[in-house]
């Protein structure tokens, strides 16, 4: 047996169809009493169901969180929350309003509800990214964790295919990179584990039907893991690029991942034999084809495998292996910037993993 650490999160869970009802009491058991509710423009109709639930606890509306968390934005909510005197903020959506409110957090202390419509997982994690001056700069503060997490599967039932398919791939990358973490323990492997599988089947059901509440919840339930998994080990080579490509290219984060993944895996497959085993028997695979698994999940349903697809041009690849061959993080295989420039060739180009 390996010798090993493991830190539980401290965090509140609250998960089933219906869930959402509980939003007052999950708001008084933090002991808040105005809550600044936080979405994307595009989510206002669910932050206004939201604020209607809380009644009088309802401080405000902010509608303004975008991709990335830029730090002017950041800027913007915290005063809002000052001014409407919240002390508590709601984050409704995906990763883009979760980030907004562990910013919020990080500078005001503020506690955190968190309602997932996405698979993003970011809500059970500690992590925080801010994009300044076309870099996005990432860390960890367990201030900016949130207190409790509403997990609804009804409210993704509107989240499209599309992004239903990004976004648990985005998940899956999370778990995949917990398997060979430098911080790695056996509790982490088999939430990994569970998560990926859960996912791998959920996303071919959403994809025949959109309305499958079954496959919605199983897809929700993979991302809580998968999340948990993302808070609890530091993550490798993959999120380095995906925070490259995001945060210095402004490239779409759920799609970035499903593009990179494979590539990332098949850079340290050699390295990793354990975790692609791992990963290749989560998805029905055999041991050595883990790289391949990631790739036809997500080009079987729909989701985009060419960096140029979603925004990346050829001539910002050199600059892109530059700023990931700088701060690196852990990785089972060591980075050298020839091998890392030809994986972010074969992502822009879309080839699936030899």
């Amino acid at each position: 047996m390996r010798s090993f650490v493991y830190q539980g999160l401290p965090s509140r869970v609250v998960f089933g169809a219906g869930a959402l009802a509980q939003l007052p009491q999950a708001i008084a058991a933090m002991g808040a009493q105005r809550a600044l509710v936080l979405c994307t423009p595009e989510q206002r109709a669910s932050a206004e169901r939201v604020a209607q639930l809380l009644g009088e606890r309802a401080a405000g509306i902010f509608d303004r969180a975008v991709m990335h968390v830029p730090i002017e934005t950041a800027r913007e909510a915290r005063e809002v929350a000052r001014q409407l005197g919240a002390d508590c903020a709601v984050a409704i959506g995906g990763g883009s309003t979760t980030g907004l409110g562990k910013a919020i957090a990080l500078d005001s202390g503020l506690p955190i509800l968190a309602i997932p419509t996405t698979y993003a997982g970011s809500e059970m994690t500690p992590i925080y990214g801010i994009t300044e001056a076309g870099l996005k700069k990432t860390g960890k503060d367990l201030k900016v964790l949130p207190q409790s997490v509403l997990y609804d599967p009804e409210l993704t039932l509107t989240l499209p295919v599309g992004l239903s398919v990004t976004s648990g791939l985005n998940a899956i990358a999370h778990a995949a990179e917990g398997l060979y973490s430098a911080e790695g323990n056996p509790v982490i492997d088999l939430m990994a584990e569970e998560g990926i599988a859960a996912i791998g089947r959920a996303l071919p059901g959403i994809r025949a039907n959109p309305a499958d509440l079954e496959a919605r919840g199983d897809a929700l339930y993979g991302a809580w893991l998968c999340g948990i998994v993302l808070g609890s080990v530091g993550m490798a080579l993959h999120h380095k690029l995906c925070h490259t490509l995001g945060g210095s290219f402004n490239l779409p984060h759920a799609e970035t991942h499903t593009v990179v993944l494979p590539h990332a895996l098949a850079y340290n497959a050699a390295a990793a034999p354990r975790a692609m085993a791992r990963i290749a028997r989560a998805l029905g695979r055999g041991a050595d084809e883990a790289p391949q698994a990631v790739y036809d999940l997500a080009r079987d349903n729909g989701a985009p495998v060419a960096l140029r697809d979603i925004g990346m041009k050829a001539e910002d690849l050199d600059r892109a292996c530059s700023i990931a061959m700088q701060n690196q993080y852990p990785n089972p295989r060591p980075l050298e910037a020839g091998p890392l420039r030809a994986l972010l060739q074969a992502a822009w180009e879309g080839a699936r993993p030899a």
